[in-house]
């Protein structure tokens, strides 16, 4: 088994700091967090505006989608209260609210949002209201910069029933087939298909224009449709094969959005490097006590074909040549933020999400959680040193540094590793973590998030995602006591 230190016995940066040199990883940490203007994470963007706005600060909400939407894809208390959160978590960038899927067959599970004509007022009135509690937290929300993300869940479809898949995908994979019930070729999209899908995407962007979003993001990460095709290097025609053929998906969506007029502007989040799938080391399982991840057998489909920004010789090392190509298209397409994340939580989560406990559908870290931090802190290092001008970079995994989060992402930005810190699970436990970090020089133990993976292992059975050990208003709920029994095995 992996040795893992808990973040909270390292008592000081210095101890933080000598122990990941012990891992042989580079991971900046200050000794102390700079309170007030002076922060580097105060620093407003001065490079780039988006719709006409100067990002405030360096750090941003990622998307985080609960599983509580109506079942038309609308808006519910749930979905209101994660909103108002996430304006008062201070953050400028909020990157996308969460995932809404840009036609009803599309959704990751029953109640995801979906931006369709029926839903654009709640879509404007949850703007509103993060708008709202964002002013009346700090004062102003001129610097405030809100973007919807667009996406089709493709392998991992369930639209209709929590429990049954009804994948859609790029190409037929060797690994992920069986995993996710693809089979049969009529499942793979095709050539018209796609066109008819870019058309919804670009209506998205409009409904989300014309509710109020200063961009959209085309979403390419995690697995989800538009990363699959990244690596579809077999699928013939125009959409597979070439790079050039790869990427037309997004550059056809974009020239749908300015074809038509619509004024809002772009960004992407997008998995840099991925790994072959991992499943639980048999040898070291046993019912309901999943062993450390290890890959899938692979040997059979070398060299690796079906990944993106992964050594195709050994998929379990990352390639950036053509995530750089991509960062150079992106700047190219007028692409104003690049969100950079890694993997897919489905089939290799501890690429994706760094944690030390594992959702219920998961497996053990099979490397200490800092290495896989400072894996995607030095992608997003490298590509930042390649992007052009006028490109954002936005940075993610940072949550599992727990404590030392603020001394971390104050490093990055003062160093220009990345434009602005993302983040995500931690949000749902603590929204204002690194507004209380700028304002105090210190945050609040007790609210941390400890990467306990329950937000996870709800929505993988069903209930809503939140932060249940740590947040009264889930843990209060029946759904605790449920989430609580699945975790037992019951």
């Amino acid at each position: 088994m992996t040795p893992i230190k808990r973040i909270p016995t390292l008592r000081t940066a210095e101890e933080f700091r000598n122990y990941t040199a012990s891992l042989g990883i580079e991971l900046p940490c200050e000794d102390t967090v700079v309170e007030g203007a002076e922060s580097p994470l105060a620093a407003p963007v001065s490079n780039v505006l988006v719709n006409g706005k100067r990002i405030g600060n360096r750090f941003a909400v990622h998307p985080m989608e609960g599983w509580d939407g109506t079942s038309t894809g609308g808006a519910t208390e749930e979905v209101r209260r994660r909103w108002k959160r996430f304006g008062e978590s201070g953050a400028k960038l909020i990157y996308g609210g969460e995932a809404m899927a840009v036609r009803p067959d599309g959704r990751a599970n029953p109640n995801q949002l979906v931006i369709v004509e029926q839903n654009q007022a709640d879509l404007a009135n949850l703007r509103g209201i993060l708008v709202k509690a964002h002013e009346e937290k700090y004062g102003s929300s001129h610097d405030l910069v809100i973007g919807f993300q667009l996406t089709h869940s493709g392998r991992f479809c369930k639209p209709t029933d929590k429990t049954r898949m009804e994948p859609r995908v790029a190409y037929r994979h060797p690994i992920l087939d069986r995993r996710f019930g693809v089979t049969k070729d009529a499942q793979v999209f095709s050539d018209d298909e796609i066109e008819e899908l870019i058309r919804a995407y670009v209506a998205a962007a409009r409904i989300a224009w014309e509710a109020g979003a200063d961009f959209v993001d085309i979403k390419h990460c995690h697995g989800y449709l538009l990363h699959e095709f990244l690596s579809a290097r077999r699928r013939p025609g125009k959409y597979g094969g070439s790079f050039e053929n790869r990427t037309r998906i997004l550059r056809e969506i974009i020239e749908g959005i300015r074809r038509d007029g619509i004024g809002i502007d772009i960004g992407v989040r997008l998995s840099a490097f991925d790994f072959v799938p991992f499943r639980p080391d048999p040898a070291l399982s046993t019912p309901g006590k999943p062993g450390p991840g290890v890959p899938e057998d692979y040997t059979g489909c070398l060299p690796y074909w079906c990944g993106f920004g992964v050594n195709p010789d050994n998929p379990v090392e990352p390639d950036l040549s053509e995530p750089m190509q991509f960062v150079e298209l992106c700047a190219r397409l007028g692409v104003k933020i690049l969100n950079v994340s890694a993997g897919s939580p489905y089939y290799n989560p501890h690429i994706q999400r760094p944690a030390a406990y594992p959702p219920s559908d998961g497996y053990l870290p099979p490397e200490e959680p800092l290495v896989g931090v400072a894996r995607q802190i030095q992608a997003v290092r490298q590509l930042k040193s390649r992007a052009p001008e006028g490109l954002l970079l936005v940075g993610t995994a940072y949550s599992y540094l727990q404590e030392y989060l603020p001394h971390v992402a104050q490093a990055v930005v003062r160093n220009g590793w990345v434009d602005l810190v993302g983040l995500g699970r931690v949000v749902l436990s603590y929204p204002w973590i690194l507004a209380d970090a700028v304002a105090k020089g210190s945050v609040e133990r007790k609210l941390i998030c400890r990467t306990f993976s329950d937000c996870t292992t709800a929505p993988r059975n069903g209930l809503i995602s939140g932060c249940y050990p740590l947040d009264a208003y889930y843990s209060e709920r029946p759904e605790f006591q449920r989430l609580k029994d699945i975790k037992k095995g019951k």
